[in-house]
C-alpha cells in the first residue's frame, strides 16, 4: 500500500477510518511487534501482562477473551497462571494473529478469531474475564467498546484493561514526552522500518482519557468495584472492573 492509498494520520485519528488504519498499521509491524514492545517498555511489558492475569482472577476451567490479542501475549500470561482455562484471542489485525499462532502450543487452549472490538462476535454472559492491552486508545468509541465487553462478561466476571496513560509526576512527564515523541518514532523506524506507526503511538496516548476519566466511563457502562493501579513510574495504568 503506498502513501496515497493510506488515510492520513490525522484523518485516521479523527473518525470513521480509524479501524482500518489501525489494522493496517499493526499488520505492517506484526513481525517486529513483540521486540518493539520489549524495547519500548524497557523489558517490563510481560510483567504487566502477568499482573493482568493475576487481577483477572479467572476460575479454573473458565472462559477468557483476550481482546485485541495481537500476538497472544496476554492470553499466554493467563494460561501460564491458570493452565486449565480456555482463551479466545480476538483481533482484526490478521498478520498479528499469524505471528501469535506460531507461539501457541495448542489451539485447544488459545484459539484466534477475527473480530471487531466494537461488535464482539459472542453472546451475552459468555466469558469469565475480558482482558486487553493497548486496545482502547485504538478504537473510535471507548464507551461502546466497554459496553460490548460488559455484555459478553458473565455476572461476577472481570474486565482488565492495560493502557499507556502518561505519568502523573510533572518532573517525569517532561522526560516521558521527550521519549515518546522523539525517541519512540526513531526506534520504531529503526526496528520495524515503519516510522509512521510509532508516530501514531504518542499521538494516540495524548488523546487518551486520564485514568480517573477512564474509571468513570467503566462505572457509567455498569462495571462495579472499578479501580486502577499505575506501573512504570505511573506511565501505564491497569484498570479492573467487575460485572
Amino acid at each position: 500500500m503506498n502513501s496515497q492509498e493510506q488515510p492520513t494520520l490525522d484523518r485516521a485519528l479523527a473518525g470513521e477510518q480509524k479501524g482500518a488504519y489501525v489494522a493496517g498499521m499493526f499488520g505492517r509491524i506484526a513481525g517486529k511487534y513483540d521486540l518493539l514492545n520489549r524495547v519500548m517498555s524497557l523489558g517490563q511489558d510481560q510483567a504487566w501482562r502477568r499482573r493482568m492475569a493475576e487481577l483477572a482472577q479467572v476460575p479454573p476451567d473458565g472462559m477468557v477473551l483476550d481482546l485485541a490479542t495481537g500476538t497472544g501475549d496476554v492470553g499466554l500470561a493467563v494460561l501460564e497462571r491458570t493452565p486449565s482455562v480456555r482463551v479466545i484471542g480476538a483481533d482484526f489485525a490478521l498478520p498479528m494473529m499469524r505471528v501469535g499462532k506460531a507461539k501457541v502450543p495448542s489451539a485447544e487452549t488459545l484459539a484466534f478469531v477475527d473480530a471487531d472490538a466494537l461488535a464482539i462476535p459472542f453472546g451475552d454472559d459468555y466469558f469469565d474475564a475480558v482482558l486487553h492491552a493497548f486496545l482502547m486508545r485504538n478504537i473510535s468509541d471507548i464507551r461502546r467498546g466497554f459496553a460490548e465487553q460488559y455484555r459478553v462478561l458473565k455476572k461476577g466476571g472481570r474486565v482488565v484493561c492495560l493502557e499507556i496513560v502518561g505519568p502523573s509526576s510533572t518532573l517525569f512527564r517532561t522526560v516521558y514526552h521527550l521519549f515518546f515523541e522523539k525517541t519512540v518514532p526513531q526506534l520504531g523506524k529503526l526496528i520495524s522500518g515503519d516510522a509512521e506507526a510509532y508516530t501514531y503511538l504518542p499521538q494516540s496516548v495524548l488523546r487518551f482519557p486520564p485514568p480517573t476519566a477512564l474509571s468513570t466511563i467503566l462505572a457509567e457502562v455498569g462495571f462495579k468495584q472499578v479501580r486502577y493501579e499505575r506501573v512504570m513510574l505511573g506511565a501505564v495504568a491497569i484498570h479492573v472492573g467487575e460485572k
